[in-house]
């Protein structure tokens, strides 16, 4: 089991200061999520890419995903969303990150109708992204919370360059035992995207092991065998406790869960 965190859990931290976090606490890779209010976004120049790919390199450690923000099952026109996905397999390509993340977005359309618009989307860009060497993970989230619901979507592209991303927090939500998702989603699954937090009215992030989702049961799944990353949401629980300060017990946590069993 590989472990990354994702930079959500200390937003606006800068590059150096992640890259010295990760190293110091045992974790292999970041999730990188770019937002215009972040070190990382779209936005940035040939040169400042090349400055943190370089950083991350120096460091040791990998730059698992850029996390983005394209809605694929949105309702409007496809170019705008094609715009921002070839922009965010770019920056990908650029840092050196193997993995795209994206989200549903489909609001309250008919389902029928939001899985075709994120699959035609989906299916349109993952030539490029397959020129870049990047892949584009759908996540269970909003939209399409439950594993089925991607696993849908993914498996009507039928292209090596569009996966899934597996949120344990929306799958359970959702009410889909972990070894349902994981069955539904593997045949697509790019990586895990672990967290904790208080119950499911409220989702208030809590060291792992500290809360009610059931992260055992999904560690339990060949799923984990490769990165399993922690998505502490901080950016929008702001009096939650800081993450630094959790890291060690969390990969610790998380090395137990994933540890053959007897």
């Amino acid at each position: 089991m590989k472990l990354a965190f994702s930079t959500l859990g200390v937003p606006g931290l800068p590059m150096p200061e992640v890259v010295r976090l990760a190293a110091a606490h045992g974790y292999q890779g970041v999730e990188l999520r770019a937002h215009p209010e972040e070190p990382v976004h779209l936005g940035l120049s040939a040169s400042e890419r090349a400055a943190v790919r370089a950083l991350f390199e120096r460091g040791g450690v990998e730059i698992l995903t850029v996390a983005g923000y394209a809605k694929v099952a949105a309702e409007g026109e496809d170019q705008p969303v094609l715009d921002e996905l070839a922009a965010l397999t770019e920056l990908a390509r650029d840092l050196g990150a193997p993995n795209v993340r994206v989200f549903p977005g489909g609001g309250g359309q008919d389902p029928a109708q939001a899985d075709a618009i994120a699959a035609r989307r989906l299916g349109a860009a993952a030539p490029y992204a397959a020129d870049l060497g990047v892949r584009v993970l759908l996540e269970t989230h909003d939209s399409h919370r439950a594993g089925a619901d991607v696993a849908r979507v993914a498996g009507t592209v039928g292209h090596k360059s569009v996966g899934a991303l597996w949120d344990v927090l929306h799958t359970w939500l959702a009410g889909e035992e972990p070894v349902a998702s994981h069955a539904v989603l593997a045949p697509h699954l790019g990586y895990v995207q672990v967290k904790d937090v208080v119950s499911a009215e409220d989702t208030t992030p809590v060291a792992l092991g500290a809360g009610v989702l059931p992260l055992r049961a999904c560690l339990d799944t060949p799923a984990a065998d490769d990165w399993v990353c922690w998505e502490y949401e901080k950016r929008w629980y702001p009096h939650a406790a800081e993450l630094p300060g959790l890291l060690d017990a969390g990969r610790a946590h998380l090395l137990r869960l994933g540890a053959p069993k007897q």
